[in-house]
Parts: structure tokens; sequence; C-alpha cells
């Protein structure tokens, strides 16, 4: 699995967060992961520290916060994705057909309006 940022991808400042290039395996990982830190241990999630994670040009940090902010940087290398709990049990439900089979579609995994989105695609087109 690989994570980079793609800046103003139409135009119109719109950016993405991709995790990408990954697995069955990895997308079953990933999950688990997010499950584990972030629902039951309410703890934020660096990926910097994900041993099957690999940063292209940025890292991306999960935490739980008071409201649906989506992603936030203040760089564009580093980005906080930021989301109340009820944020994140959707965002695990959009993983969860990712870890049935292997797919060559894509989802963005949370519906706040912000600049920058955050997609999940395990092709890397």
């Amino acid at each position: 699995m690989e994570i980079d940022y793609l800046d103003d991808i139409n135009g119109h400042e719109q950016n993405i967060v991709r995790l990408y290039n990954f697995n069955k395996a990895e997308a079953i990982q990933f999950r688990d992961l997010l499950i584990d830190t972030i629902i039951e241990k309410r703890q934020k999630l660096d990926l910097s520290e994900v041993d099957f994670i690999y940063p292209r040009n940025c890292n991306l940090i999960f935490g739980l916060f008071k409201s649906d902010e989506g992603i936030l940087t203040k760089d564009k290398e580093t980005f906080f994705c930021v989301l109340t709990l009820d944020g994140f049990n959707k965002m695990i439900a959009l993983i969860e057909p990712f870890c049935k089979k292997e797919s060559k579609g894509y989802q963005y995994l949370y519906d706040v309006d912000n600049p920058t989105d955050l997609m999940f695609c395990p092709s890397a087109s």
C-alpha cells in the first residue's frame, strides 16, 4: 500500500490524498488497524509508522475530533484526517468491500465539504 498527494487534480483546487496500490490482504490490515487504533484505543494513527504503507510524497495521520473536518494540512506534506467516531465507523464500512474481494474500483472515504478528498484505490491509476 502506498500513499501520495495529488494537488489541484481538476483545475478547481480539488486535491486528493490517495491510499493505493494494495490487495485484499492489505485492505484487511488497514481496516483492522483503523478499528484497533482509532475505534477501540481512541489513539491517533500515524501512517509513517505502519510497516506495509509506503509514503511517496506525504504522510497522513488519522485522529478523532469533535466534528468531521476531513483532511487538513499546513504544508501539503503532513496531512491530518480528523473525523468523529461516527465518521471513522463510516470510513470502515466504505473500506469493507475491498476486504471481501480483489477490486479495481475506488472509494472516497468521507463525504465532507473540504478541498482535499481521501481516496482508497487498489490500483495505481
